[in-house]
């Protein structure tokens, strides 16, 4: 197996996938489930951190800048 200097894209990947017989296309559709299924429990079971989400502009900045005013 040849190594690649970059990930393949989706569009590079729809090409094999078209040509996937349908049985293969389901098995393949099926292994893309388990593993969004697998994820997902992952998610679940570990919250996420306290500064996984943070930035650093202050939390109130956007109704500084007029976001949250009504017209």
């Amino acid at each position: 197996m040849c190594k690649m200097s970059q990930p393949p894209t989706a569009e590079d990947l729809l090409p094999l996938v078209a040509r996937l017989a349908p049985r293969e296309r389901l098995r393949l559709a099926r292994l893309i489930e388990v593993a969004a299924e697998r994820d997902a429990a992952i998610y679940l079971a570990t919250p996420p951190r306290q500064d996984e989400f943070a930035t650093e502009e202050e939390p109130l900045a956007w109704d500084a800048e007029g976001w949250g005013m009504a017209p």
